[in-house]
């Protein structure tokens, strides 16, 4: 696979994204400027003509330079639908039509397929045990928080082509937890919010997510795990100060205290980052979900 299948192999990962016909307004913004950070300029067109329209898909496949590349398509479009629960119908759809586009054969997909689907059940359900009484010490949650942020870095480094899947539901159940210890009342749309103000939307991370894994040093692969070590430590906190001064913070403090344990834990990172290697390899994917 070589350069010139960034653009379509993106363009679908952001066609696979809108499938689902549940994009608001802001996760549409928020998908479009992580288009930007990947060098894509403008999938307009693309896009009014529709997700599911085989001419269009066809056109993308055809600029595919060879059967690896067309694989890699599909299994990016895959991911990124199941990276906020199971398939609905829109999405198996585009799944389906795209699959036909890159002329790939449905038993050759079938194992990954079923991969996938498994991951995304196990998001609905997560198991979560949170105790009772009063919360637990700020160097506790420390503890607990930078934990979390390692296991997420440490899936960036599986080889699994599904592993970015768990990254967002791991995320979201730290800031539940959170939240829980604190006494708050968090249902999923909740804590999903708290995550898209901080612009951690579902499609937007699954697409940052795959493409920088599949490309690597094209755009910036190699420092996934310490953006994805970052970015959850200081979701973490937000959390933490959130919840703990009960939910009075704006949209705009909340960006700006993310900003700020951002970096905090990028001085943190160097001090950890043999211990995510060390993790890395002992981790199964789908037991993170269920434990």
């Amino acid at each position: 696979m070589n350069e010139r299948d960034q653009s379509p192999i993106v363009t679908i990962a952001f066609l696979a994204a809108l499938s689902d016909g549940r994009t608001t307004p802001e996760e549409d913004k928020e998908l479009r400027t992580t288009l930007g950070k990947l060098g894509i300029a403008d999938v307009d067109a693309v896009a009014q003509r529709g997700t599911s329209d085989p001419a269009t898909l066809k056109q993308i496949a055809a600029r595919l330079s060879d059967d690896e590349a067309r694989r890699k398509a599909y299994e990016t479009a895959l991911v990124v639908c199941n990276a906020d629960g199971s398939l609905n119908a829109k999405e198996t759809d585009f799944l389906n039509t795209l699959r036909n586009a890159l002329g790939l054969d449905p038993a050759t997909t079938a194992a990954i397929e079923a991969s996938a689907a498994g991951l995304a059940a196990a998001q609905a359900a997560p198991k979560i045990e949170v105790g009772t009484g009063q919360p637990p010490s700020d160097e506790a949650i420390d503890k607990q928080i930078l934990q979390q942020a390692m296991i997420t870095g440490a899936v960036e480094l599986l080889p699994d082509k599904l592993a970015t899947v768990v990254i967002l539901p791991l995320q979201l159940r730290l800031v539940y937890q959170i939240g829980q210890h604190y006494g708050q009342r968090l249902d999923a749309g909740s804590v999903k919010d708290l995550a898209a103000t901080l612009g951690l939307g579902a499609a937007a991370q699954a697409v940052e997510g795959v493409v920088r894994k599949l490309f690597g040093g094209l755009i910036g692969g190699a420092a996934n795990v310490a953006v994805t070590f970052a970015t959850t430590y200081a979701l973490g906190q937000v959390a933490k100060t959130y919840y703990a001064q009960g939910r009075r913070l704006s949209p705009a403090d909340l960006k700006r205290l993310f900003a700020q344990f951002q970096e905090d834990a990028k001085t943190i990172f160097p001090r950890v980052k043999d211990e995510i290697t060390a993790q890395s390899k002992s981790l199964n994917l789908k037991s993170l979900l269920n434990t």
